[in-house]
């Protein structure tokens, strides 16, 4: 594999963790997973309470620094890396969820961490019509999850859209998952390898036909 750090990114509910699991049994590589059940502040944003989406945003940005520094620091690099976020997420969310006096303070402090983090060499960004990734999100049953709002994740997606037209910070495969299941048919998942190793650089659509 000419990636060694690959990076899955999308809206709630698309997958992502899924797709790390998967790839990273098939290219024997380390997981680096978002650590969303230790943010304490998660739950109550999702419920609406005050206050609590700059204390979810801020949390989640000093959890990814801190797991990117790890990974620099115990030379991970060497190895291959499947992570289910890039680092660049806490600002998409942060420019969503805060409100002008909350985004000035997160910025400052997105600017300061963000200097010098490592990038990954390709991302892969799945997406799903917003009926779908509410099936998902449902079905999941992650109980900080079950007051997601449909209109909320309809937002996230046009967010995530708009990033993701404009990125051209490393390859990027944009894959349609409106038909895949990659954690009962292997088939898709080797799939979007086969997709991954013809990957030399800009923009690739992959739109995986149903199967039967």
């Amino acid at each position: 594999m000419k990636f060694r750090y690959i990076a899955i990114e999308g809206v709630i509910g698309v997958g992502k963790t899924t797709l790390v699991e998967a790839l990273a049994e098939r290219l024997d590589a380390t997981q680096v997973l978002e650590e969303w059940e230790e943010n304490p502040f998660l739950k109550p944003f999702y419920d609406g309470k005050a206050h609590s989406a700059f204390q979810t945003e801020v949390f989640f940005l000093l959890s990814r620094y801190r797991q990117q520094r790890e990974l620099v620091q115990r030379k991970l690099f060497a190895d291959t890396l499947v992570a289910d976020y890039v680092f660049e997420k806490s600002r998409l969310f942060a420019y969503l969820n805060l409100d002008d006096s909350d985004l000035s303070i997160f910025d400052k402090l997105y600017g300061a961490l963000s200097e010098g983090l490592p990038k990954p060499d390709v991302v892969i960004y799945l997406q799903a019509p917003t009926d779908i990734l509410m099936r998902r999100i449902q079905s999941r049953g992650r109980p900080e999850e079950r007051s997601i709002a449909r209109d909320y994740i309809a937002e996230l997606g046009q967010a995530y859209n708009h990033y993701y037209f404009h990125y051209d910070a490393t390859p990027l495969l944009v894959v349609n998952t409106e038909d895949v299941n990659f954690s009962k048919r292997a088939e898709d998942v080797d799939d979007l390898l086969k997709q991954l190793r013809t990957l030399s650089g800009g923009t690739q659509y992959y739109t995986p036909r149903p199967r039967g």
